[in-house]
């Protein structure tokens, strides 16, 4: 099936420098077809509107204000409403896509409702922050205890999958939303295909502080994530079995796998051990927050906004 025009989606927040690296490795796309990249701005404070309007480019690029709203999802839905193209792929300003990017994703849209890409963390990060993140292999999809998704700065699918599925869910702010587009994909009964050779270079955060975050962020989302799944088969385990086990896993790895221990017991990286720690705190504080008993219990199920 031939694609008339795809739509590149990026959500932006003060997304200068990097923004610049994301935009030269499009222009270098060897991607025969037609394509325009919408960079949906999410209330930028340092130069981003100007950067773009200023910016040459060999494909169309357009600007959209998305800041009446904080979130990437928003920002996303926002660009989704901007676009033009039947087929839209969502990537992040701050990461790089691989030229062969869009000609392999676009390959495989005719077998598949939905694709996602692999990801590697070599280009943009230093030898020491790219052991920071447990990557698949690029043949291996992203999986989860319940359905595998594609990797938000990686994902594209076909309009009519707005239409039936909805927008990113803009209550998840602290990351999963591309999980939950996923699965809320396959719920429908569309297809999610995965793409190895569809790569973006991801981009890692650089503190140990900053991988905390992370993973604190994401380690909430996923109690929700659960939470707003279960009825349709998504295993959503007791809190009161969770908890102990979170605060086990903190124990464990606050003392036998403390990166500070002696080389020779063969500790983990830094960030990689403050973002296994971070998504455990993140997980207690939600299920903590889940048990008391003003925490609406009402799902959000759809994820759309109004166009």
């Amino acid at each position: 099936m031939t694609i008339s025009l795809v739509s590149v989606i990026i959500p932006v927040y003060n997304g200068v420098p990097h923004l610049e690296t994301q935009l030269a490795a499009l222009a270098a796309q060897d991607y025969t077809g037609e394509f325009e990249v919408i960079v949906s701005d999410n209330g930028s404070t340092d130069g981003t509107r100007e950067y773009v309007s200023h910016a040459a480019s060999p494909f169309p690029l357009r600007w959209v204000d998305a800041s009446a709203t904080r979130g990437v999802s928003y920002a996303r839905n926002v660009g989704i409403d901007a676009s033009e193209g039947e087929f839209l792929a969502v990537t992040d300003h701050d990461d790089a896509v691989h030229p062969g990017w869009l000609t392999a994703l676009t390959r495989e849209a005719e077998n598949y409702d939905a694709v996602g890409g692999s990801i590697e963390v070599h280009s943009l990060n230093s030898s020491e922050v790219a052991l920071w993140r447990t990557i698949p292999r690029p043949e291996q999809r992203f999986g989860s205890y319940y359905l595998p998704w594609a990797h938000g700065n990686n994902f594209a699918f076909w309009r009519r999958v707005v239409d039936e599925v909805g927008y990113f869910d803009e209550d998840l702010i602290g990351g999963g939303e591309d999980v939950d587009y996923s699965w809320r994909i396959q719920e429908a009964g569309m297809t999610l295909g995965h793409v190895p050779d569809a790569v973006v270079a991801y981009r890692l955060r650089t503190t140990v502080r900053a991988s905390f975050r992370q993973g604190s962020n994401y380690g909430g989302t996923a109690c929700m994530l659960t939470r707003k799944h279960h009825s349709l088969g998504c295993p959503d385990p007791s809190h009161f079995l969770q908890i102990p086990a979170h605060l086990a896993t903190i124990a464990y790895l606050a003392t036998i796998r403390n990166p500070w221990l002696p080389g020779w017991l063969n500790p983990p990286p830094r960030g990689l051990w403050a973002h296994h720690i971070g998504l455990q705190h993140g997980a207690l504080t939600m299920r903590l927050h889940f048990l008391d008993p003003r925490t609406p219990h009402r799902r959000r199920s759809s994820g759309m906004i109004a166009s």
